[in-house]
Order: C-alpha cells, then sequence, then structure tokens
C-alpha cells in the first residue's frame, strides 16, 4: 500500500480519522472484555486434559465475545476490506488483534498498539485442533472426504455379515450400536461381523455404543381386536386384478414374514394335508361363506388366494373341500391364536388427555353424539417421577412433535392435559411414543440401572460411549466417575444434545466434558426440535456448531438425515440438501433402514462433492443468548 504525500495510504483517502478511531476503540475494548473474562474463569481450566486447555481458553474467549451484539460493526470493517470476525470461532482473540492491528498500521499516528497478552490460539492452531480432535476420536479421514461417516446398526447386522462388509466398504467410518434395543449377544454379534469386514477390507471403524438413558414414553395401549382382513385388488370398475393372499403356517412355529401375505396359524397336522388344487371354505366373522385356493403347499406352510373379501378372526374354521374326499368327516381346522394391530387413542383438538402414574391399558375417551369427548383418554408413561416436577400451564408433546398440548391440572396419580396441536383430523397415538416436557426442569439422572448394566459391555468393546438426555455438567461428571471406576482402557465421551436445558448447559457441559482427552457432541435434532420448536431448530444447531468450533470439539450431526433414501431407496430433494449441509460437521449420522447401504453411498459422494466447499461460511454476529446464561461462579 502507498503512502501519499502526507503519509497516509490510499486506503485511508475513504475512511475519515474518527471513524478509524472509533473502530479501533469498539475493537480495542472487545479485546479487553475478551481477555478480562478469560482471567476471569482461568480456574475452570485446571480441571481440562491438557490437550483441550488452549481450546477451553478459547471457548472462554468466544463466550465473551459473543455477549456483544456485533452486527453494525461487521459490514464497515466489511467495507474497508477487513475481516468482518465472522469466522472468528476457532481463535478469537487472534482474530481480533489480527484487525487490530491492521487498523492501527492504518494511522499509527493515531494509535499504536501492544499485545502483551499471549494468543492461546493462532490461526493456523484452531484448524489443527479440529483435526487432532476428530481423529483422536473418529479415526483418521478418508481420501477426498474430512466428514465421517457413522452408522446406525439394525438388528440383523448381528447375523448378516454381508450387510457389515457392504457398509463398510461404502463407507461407513464408525459403527453406532444402540443399546435402547437389542442386547449384548447381539451387540457381540455386530462388533464380531465389523472385525471380520475390517479384516478383509483393511478399513478402520470405529464402535459408538449409545446408552438408552431415561426416555419419557406412553404406557401400554389394549391392542386393537385379533381380527384380519383380507382384500384382493381391484381397479377402478371393481374388477379383480389380483387376489388377496394368505400364507398358512403352523400354530407351532414362530410367525414368519412373507411379504404381501397376510399370516395366519392352524395346526400342522392340517397343514400336511394341503396340496396344491385344493379348495378351503369358511365363514367369516360377518357369517359369509368365503372359498380360497391353495397355490402352493408344504408343511412348512401354504398359499392361498382369495377373490373376495373376507375378515378372519382366531377360531374361524377352514373345512378342506376335494371333489374326490371319500371321508365321511369333512376336514376343518380352527385358525389359531393371533394378536391383534397394536391399539391406539385417538386425540383431538381441545381434547383432554389423562396421564397416569400406572402401567395399565390405556383407553379411549368416550364420546357424545356429536364426537367431543366426555370422558377423558387415558394413558400411562414409562417415567412417573417426572410427575413431582411438571407444573400446570407448561406444555407437553407426544410423538416426535406430532400432539402437542398443555398440562392443565397436576394430581398426586395423574396429569390432566389438553391437546393444543394436532392436524384437524386427530391423530392416534400408540403405546412406546416419545414425551417431551420441554419447559419443565425434571430432576431425572442421565444414567438409569440399565445404563449402569450396559457400561459393563461398553467400556471392554466401545470406543465411544454416548450419553443420551445430558443435561447438566453433573450428569457429564457422573459418567466419568462410571468409567473410571469400570477400568481398563477408557472410551472416548460423545453428549447427545437433545433437550432444551441440555442446549442452555452446553458451555458448562462442554467445559465438564474437556476434563477426557478425546470427545465430541451429537446433535440430536430430533428430540431438539420439539424441545427448542421446529422454527428454532437451524438456528439452535447452528449455535451448537459454534460453540463446539470455538471448543474445538467434534460434532455429529444425526437424526433422521436421508431417511427417506433409507427408508425407500429414493430420496427428497429436501433432505439431499439437507445432507450436503451435513459437510459443517464433523461427522454426519444415519439410521437404520432397509436402503441403509444406497443411503451410505449416496452420502458419501455427496459429502466428497461438497469437500471443496467446506467452510465456506460467513456469520452474522448478533448477541448470543449461550453466552449470557454461562456463569463462572
Amino acid at each position: 500500500m502507498t503512502p501519499n504525500a502526507d503519509g497516509r495510504t490510499a486506503r485511508q483517502d475513504t475512511h475519515t480519522d474518527a471513524e478509524i478511531a472509533e473502530l479501533i476503540g469498539l475493537l480495542r475494548d472487545m479485546r479487553m472484555e475478551v481477555l478480562a473474562f478469560g482471567a476471569q474463569s482461568e480456574g475452570l481450566l485446571d480441571p481440562v486434559h491438557p490437550s483441550y486447555r488452549a481450546s477451553a481458553a478459547n471457548l472462554l474467549h468466544y463466550l465473551a465475545f459473543r455477549r456483544r451484539d456485533l452486527r453494525s460493526l461487521q459490514p464497515r470493517l466489511s467495507r474497508m476490506g477487513l475481516s468482518s470476525l465472522g469466522r472468528a470461532e476457532a481463535h478469537v482473540q487472534a482474530s481480533i488483534e489480527a484487525v487490530l492491528r491492521f487498523l492501527c498500521r492504518i494511522r499509527p499516528d493515531l494509535h499504536a498498539e501492544s499485545f502483551e497478552s499471549p494468543c492461546p490460539v493462532g490461526f493456523e492452531d484452531g484448524a489443527r485442533y479440529i483435526e487432532q480432535h476428530t481423529e483422536a476420536l473418529l479415526g483418521a479421514p478418508i481420501r477426498d472426504r474430512n466428514v465421517r461417516i457413522m452408522v446406525t446398526m439394525p438388528s440383523e447386522a448381528a447375523s448378516n455379515e454381508q450387510l457389515v462388509l457392504d457398509l463398510l466398504r461404502q463407507g461407513m467410518n464408525c459403527m453406532r450400536i444402540n443399546c435402547a434395543h437389542d442386547g449384548p449377544e447381539a451387540w457381540a454379534g455386530m462388533i464380531r461381523n465389523l472385525r471380520k469386514a475390517e479384516a478383509e477390507t483393511g478399513l478402520p471403524c470405529k464402535i459408538l455404543m449409545d446408552l438408552a438413558g431415561p426416555k419419557l414414553r406412553t404406557g401400554p395401549v389394549s391392542p386393537e381386536p385379533a381380527v384380519v382382513k383380507i382384500r384382493p385388488e381391484r381397479d377402478l370398475y371393481g374388477r379383480l386384478t389380483a387376489p388377496a393372499r394368505i400364507w398358512l403356517y403352523p400354530e407351532t412355529h414362530p410367525q414368519p414374514q412373507v411379504p404381501g401375505m397376510t399370516p395366519l396359524p392352524v395346526r400342522s397336522e392340517f397343514l400336511r394335508r394341503l396340496q396344491p388344487g385344493d379348495k378351503l371354505s369358511f365363514l367369516d366373522t360377518r357369517d359369509r361363506m368365503r372359498k380360497v385356493r391353495v397355490t402352493e403347499a408344504s408343511p412348512a406352510g401354504a398359499v392361498l388366494e382369495c377373490d373376495q373379501t373376507a375378515y378372519i378372526a382366531p377360531g374361524t374354521r377352514l373345512q378342506l373341500f376335494r371333489r374326490e374326499e371319500t371321508e365321511e368327516q369333512p376336514v376343518i381346522a380352527p385358525v389359531g391364536a393371533f394378536s391383534g394391530e397394536p391399539g391406539f387413542i385417538l386425540l383431538k383438538e381441545g381434547d383432554p388427555l389423562i396421564l397416569t402414574r400406572d402401567q395399565e391399558f390405556g383407553v379411549n375417551a368416550v364420546r357424545n353424539a356429536e364426537g367431543l369427548a366426555i370422558h377423558p383418554a387415558r394413558i400411562g408413561c414409562s417415567l412417573p417421577e417426572v410427575f413431582d416436577d411438571v407444573q400446570p400451564g407448561e406444555s407437553i408433546w407426544f410423538d416426535d412433535g406430532k400432539i402437542g398440548g398443555i398440562i392443565e391440572q397436576v394430581e398426586r396419580g395423574t396429569i390432566r392435559v389438553r391437546i393444543t396441536q394436532v392436524r384437524e383430523s386427530g391423530r392416534n397415538l400408540r403405546a412406546d411414543k416419545g414425551i417431551n416436557l420441554p419447559e419443565s426442569q425434571l430432576r431425572l439422572t442421565a444414567l438409569t440401572a440399565k445404563d449402569h448394566e450396559d457400561l459393563r459391555f461398553i467400556v471392554q468393546h466401545a470406543d465411544i460411549v454416548a450419553l443420551s438426555f445430558a443435561n447438566s455438567a453433573d450428569d457429564v461428571l457422573h459418567l466419568e466417575s462410571q468409567l473410571q471406576a469400570a477400568g481398563g482402557v477408557q472410551p472416548a465421551i460423545v453428549l447427545k444434545i437433545e433437550t432444551r436445558h441440555g442446549f442452555e448447559q452446553l458451555p458448562e457441559m462442554l467445559l465438564a466434558l474437556m476434563r477426557v482427552p478425546s470427545c465430541g457432541i451429537m446433535i440430536a435434532r430430533g428430540d431438539l426440535a420439539v424441545e427448542c420448536g421446529y422454527e428454532r431448530l437451524a438456528e439452535v444447531q447452528e449455535e451448537i456448531l459454534w460453540i463446539c468450533e470455538a471448543a474445538h470439539i467434534p460434532v455429529i450431526w444425526a437424526t433422521q438425515v436421508l431417511e427417506t433414501l433409507a427408508q425407500t431407496g429414493i430420496p427428497s430433494r429436501a433432505e439431499i440438501t439437507d445432507a450436503a449441509m451435513g459437510h459443517r460437521a464433523e461427522c454426519v449420522m444415519l439410521n437404520k433402514g432397509p436402503h441403509i447401504v444406497q443411503a451410505v453411498r449416496t452420502l458419501d459422494n455427496i459429502l466428497r462433492r461438497m469437500q471443496a466447499h467446506q467452510r465456506k461460511k460467513r456469520s452474522m454476529l448478533r448477541e448470543l443468548g449461550l453466552a449470557w446464561r454461562f456463569s463462572v461462579g
């Protein structure tokens, strides 16, 4: 930059002395606030692991930095060709001082600045620390893709070696085992298959085991009556296009899953008498005579075809009919016992709902002729201890936010809820559906008795343990103490942020988490969306990404990534864009589904394509609520 005759640079010609002096003053004040807050909070760094000491100091600087609203400052810096501080997360003090140094060089006669305080994280350090911590947690990156892929294992992975091998070949870097499902025998099978796949491919893969945690769910609901409807396919004119198909199987054997057929149990000796071409007749539950034909038959089962709609219940009598049959007594077999469809409770806007402490079967509301509930529906909940913590006026959500309500009354054994948000036609609430209480101060421990038992398996087999529903630093410290008590090689820890309270306590939990040498954060966007509101989810996940980048802690982007693709084999446009946004994190998690191998292959392709665009981000830095919620004392 060439000085003019009066000693000023060309840049100064477009900016007044007063403006530069004001900017220098603002940045100097900002720097002093950051350093003062860091010095005031220095005692919090003592328990931090040496590998995270500088990162923890930068986190404290970032919290002080984000207590200001910088949106008016940013465009002024940009107009001068300077950094707007929109990418300062990983190196806060260095970013502020770099801009301040440049401004002071423009007018050294106005301000001379000295930078005596050591900078904990330089520009080169920030990215290096994140890479080091990510590699320690999730392993080394692969060629052309820095973002790792984590895959949740289905139960079949315990017995299907090929599935695990295919997932590893398509790009899986971390196997996730959800301890809320299956058990130690199945988990061991999944791990055994992974080790075989690693040996065959030479590809390494980490193992994360996810503790179930205190999941609040609805209690049981009375099942529907045991009756099945058999219905053939017809065209718009009512003409038969395909018969209904029935699979008869021995009632002494577990019910097999035969796609496209209705399974019905019968006695084995009856099955042994059936031959292709036989016909069976029966009276259905409406006393209508129906006939079916046998197209395939063996002692293991028989395929029947029916051209008419029929309703069949346990006890429906099937009679074998053959033209050449000579026996005097007809061959008859009743349909064996089978369960009805899972029950449900229909809830509409304005309906009352009673939550109970017990685990008795839930019941539907009694409604009048106009459809209004005159006796409310009732359903239990899995954690009755929450009854002591909830208050009238607080919100409550069911089934991943599909049904919303307000708590009207809390008594010793019941909670009365008024349904306020549900689709116009109403929605069915079934057993074992999640319950969220985002406004309630719940005193639930993050580790349940089952979690303590599962930890014994985890410390022997897993590289990483994930803590569900982490809400406070005490939850983190408790898990750390339990892992130390278990002995052996300590797994890394990942905190799942899935509640509003957990999000609000994130800085405190990060400082507790950084006491261990390897750690990470998972953005569990399903429950988090319900807890914080779907309209605020994008904002919340951005704040988590910022805070974790300031702490140089790797982030796992999770929940419903490419879910339609994994379930159906065909992705939606929206979820492709969502998956591409996952490159902002250090790892993307996929859930299980019939087409999970294809989903891994697609995600690998997306992330490789996004590699060149990574870190292309400019943030508008408004005042950050998390920074103000953080307290030193």
